[in-house]
């Protein structure tokens, strides 16, 4: 009796299986019409709804033919989302718009309906480079954190993130990442240049982290997540503190991982490495090589700066981490175009780097995009370490005017289109000239972001099935599809 209730069981549990795989749609491209949005170099295309086009019959494309193919039903990792940091820099810059130019930056990044529709916040904890100057939340000399305060953040930062959040919703998705712990804990008595963590600090760096959370939840904001350490390391001119893989693997499971789970906060996110992807697969390695260490990890985040040596980016290296560890979240953490000049505003390679960075970051896996400053002034900062660099957007205070650089459009090709929640669908292309990503939403809509490298005009065919429609894309121009 108890063999032919089993049998029962299993035989109803695999119906009601087949049912809800019954249940789930299977796309089709038939009757579908494609909307085009494109933004193009030197024009005033941007994110402009630029054709309608349906599909026809393509049993079997040429290989004469250009073809984006789209495969729906291979379905790859969860997105997240899009965003950028709100620095000191960024909070300081917007306190010095007038209240209509402070509601046109809100409304252009958080807005989905009126702008690009960022939902990732980041956020330093402690000074940055792009902070006016070096500050921590204690008094010097304090282990136990009896004098922790934020009130450094109340004047700037907090105010700013604040208004981000009411705009964005529920939907948003709030991390801090850390630059430098204060200066009496680490071995060169110093916040900048590098230098290493005391051990007999550990645990009250550790206190630390749980202290900014229980102060930001005070002020309303609930925080998702935090890396351990930015760019561990990189010995920096500003806050900067040096971790080995060893280093930050010991740390997360002796200190910040128990400490965190022991405050309550075992549900924050925590991202590892938040550096280049040149070392990514090594910090990886050692790091969830370690079953003690892993079970605290959410994901591995990575910068694009691995450029610096006259590399060219290393997509590989995620593409690497994501099949050594597929568990284990790939988040792009920071990214920004270097070497400030207000000449350079315009120019187009600066918006093509981040077309391309993202389309193979998602391609390889990537389940959340974050920019760096979202606003900086006239020139590139304010940055007490003189690290000027470029933003999406500028503020130029002299005229209370925003500049809106072509980088900013090139993200909203994809902030803007995919949701939360949306799957990743594979997708390739017929030749090098374009390079090409996509996703369905969770209301099933179908979006394919194209980027044009290439100086010449090109027509591909998108192609679902025996199905396809033909598209013209301009020379140095990125396309939104949504179908």
């Amino acid at each position: 009796m108890k063999s032919i209730n089993l049998f029962v069981l299993l035989m109803s549990t695999i119906v009601i299986a087949q049912q809800k795989t019954l249940k789930q749609p299977v796309f089709t491209a038939k009757n579908k019409v494609i909307t085009v949005y494109t933004t193009t170099d030197n024009s005033d295309l941007k994110i402009s709804k630029t054709d309608e086009v349906g599909f026809k019959e393509l049993i079997q494309p040429l290989e004469t033919q250009t073809c984006v193919f789209v495969n729906p039903n291979k379905k790859f990792q969860t997105f997240i989302g899009i965003g950028g940091a709100i620095t000191d820099a960024s909070a300081e810059v917007f306190s010095k718009l007038s209240s209509e130019k402070q509601n046109e930056l809100l409304q252009a990044y958080y807005s989905k309906q009126n702008g690009i529709g960022y939902t990732l916040i980041r956020t330093n904890m402690n000074s940055c480079d792009f902070s006016s100057d070096s500050y921590v939340y204690i008094q010097d000399g304090d282990k136990d954190l009896k004098t922790f305060d934020i009130e450094h953040d109340r004047k700037y930062k907090l105010p700013m993130i604040k208004k981000a959040m009411a705009m964005i919703g529920k939907e948003y998705t709030f991390y801090f990442s850390p630059w430098s712990p204060p200066a009496f804990m680490k071995t060169n008595n110093n916040m900048l240049k590098g230098g290493k963590i005391l051990p007999e600090y550990k645990q009250s760096w550790a206190n630390y982290y749980v202290k900014y959370i229980k102060e930001l939840q005070k002020e309303g904001i609930s925080v998702w997540g935090l890396t351990i350490q930015n760019e561990p390391m990189a010995t920096q001119i500003w806050e900067s503190c040096i971790y080995t893989a060893e280093d930050e693997r010991d740390f997360l499971k002796q200190y910040l991982g128990p400490t965190l789970k022991k405050a309550g906060f075992g549900d924050k996110k925590i991202t590892v490495w938040d550096h280049n992807r040149d070392l990514m697969v090594q910090r990886a390695s050692t790091i969830l090589d370690d079953a003690e260490a892993k079970k605290y990890v959410w994901g591995l985040g990575f910068h694009w700066y691995e450029t610096w040596s006259g590399s060219a980016q290393m997509f590989d290296n995620v593409a690497t981490v994501n099949k050594m560890y597929p568990s284990i979240n790939l988040m792009f953490t920071e990214g920004c175009v270097e070497k400030f000049n207000a000449e350079r505003y315009n120019f187009w390679g600066n918006a093509e780097r981040y077309g391309k960075s993202m389309i193979n970051d998602f391609n390889n896996g990537t389940v959340a995009w974050t920019d760096w400053n979202i606003l900086l002034d006239e020139n590139g900062g304010p940055n007490h370490a003189k690290n000027f660099c470029f933003a999406p957007v500028h503020a130029d205070l002299q005229t209370d005017k925003l500049i809106f650089t072509p980088s900013f459009y090139v993200i909203g090709h994809f902030s803007k289109f995919v949701q939360k929640g949306a799957k990743r669908i594979g997708t390739s292309v017929s030749r090098s000239q374009i390079i090409s990503t996509s996703f369905q939403n969770p209301d099933g809509k179908m979006v394919t972001v194209v980027l044009n490298q290439s100086e010449e005009k090109v027509t591909y065919n998108l192609c679902i099935g025996t199905n396809a429609a033909e598209i013209t894309i301009q020379p140095k121009s990125i396309q939104t599809l949504t179908y």
